[in-house]
């Protein structure tokens, strides 16, 4: 009967994506819904691609760990001393754990609290061409600091470029092609990728922008970053995102100290919810309930969450701007995950 409450749910909310959930060694959920192209009508499969928008971040702070795991850097190193680009008005002391954290209080390029269209950033200057983290340095690059570091939280996503960059300096290789084969080779995640929108491998969904007022649609290739980095816009399958988590808590990625310390409460946001290394997790009293990673842009939302005391990772990949957020605290309700 759950199961069936759970399709139906998908189905009244127009769901267009992918569900997909395993408990411990047994895939329990996995359903596909809507279509990967609209003008064609392929239909998603469970094996369809799809963009995550900021849920591939944690992926960066992985290979930031496996760096510092290395002891090419430490989660102290100030950015100062280990990325050679000049930030005139940004403090001396933002480390790497501020960058990680969202501590930083460097300026964001896309600023949520003065945004809230992410589409205004591309009015004036060219999308197609921001395909690599050093694209994205003028947006922030010589602006004013925010706040003092480790004063508070507050999602930034010029943090995570900076990280890229850092990646790319301390590695001699593209941060893309780092992340592809050091975390998704070593993942078993054959299916994910950095890919350009103008170059999308088959298997792959569209992201499309819904305009409910007179019924149209639009795909999201003008809307977002002509090729994914550090801060977002990798693809990715459900099962691979399954991939991911199992060889991250497997210790896999990072042994088990930098795993420990990557999935660590680190800063507070609000009452209950925390922030470790590029992952979100629910705390009750001294326990996590929820470790988890989201991603929300034109034409894309994701959500994926492991609930350690149920040994259930999720999966909820959308090629539309809404509808993994509400089927994930819809499930959540169902199975009581929480």
């Amino acid at each position: 009967m759950k199961k069936a409450a759970i399709h139906h749910s998908c189905l009244n909310e127009h769901f267009s994506g992918v569900v997909y959930l395993k408990r411990e060694e047994r895939v329990e959920i996995e359903r596909a819904y809507g279509y990967a192209d609209r003008a064609e009508e392929r239909l998603n499969t469970v094996h369809t691609r799809f963009g995550i928008a900021s849920g591939c971040k944690l992926f960066t702070a992985v290979a930031i760990c496996q760096l510092v795991e290395k002891g090419v850097l430490t989660l102290d190193t100030r950015l100062k001393d280990c990325l050679d680009i000049d930030f005139p008005h940004f403090d001396d002391g933002v480390t790497i754990h501020h960058l990680l954290t969202h501590t930083s209080g460097i300026p964001d390029y896309f600023d949520e609290e003065v945004m809230s269209d992410f589409e205004d950033l591309w009015k004036d200057r060219p999308v197609y061409q921001m395909k690599s983290p050093n694209d994205f340095l003028p947006l922030f690059q010589s602006n004013p600091l925010k706040f003092q570091p480790g004063e508070r939280f507050h999602y930034n996503n010029a943090g995570y470029i900076l990280l890229g960059l850092i990646i790319e300096q301390h590695t001699g290789r593209l941060f893309t092609e780092y992340v592809e084969a050091d975390i998704f080779q070593k993942a078993g995640m054959k299916s994910s990728g950095y890919f350009p929108l103008d170059q999308l491998p088959k298997d792959t969904a569209v992201g499309y922008i819904d305009n409910k007022e007179n019924h149209t649609w639009r795909t999201n290739i003008y809307s977002i970053p002509a090729k994914g980095g550090p801060d977002g816009g990798a693809f990715t399958s459900a099962p691979d995102m399954i991939a991911f988590w199992r060889a991250l808590l497997g210790h896999q990625l990072l042994n088990e100290d930098m795993t420990a310390a990557l999935l660590t409460p680190h800063v507070t946001v609000k009452d209950g919810i925390h922030y470790g290394y590029g992952v979100w997790m629910n705390q009750q009293g001294n326990k996590i309930t929820k470790y988890h990673v989201m991603g929300y842009d034109p034409g894309v939302s994701f959500r994926s969450s492991f609930y350690p005391g149920h040994e259930v990772t999720l999966v909820l990949s959308s090629n539309q701007e809404s509808g993994a957020f509400e089927m994930t605290r819809e499930i959540e309700e169902e199975l009581g995950l929480l």
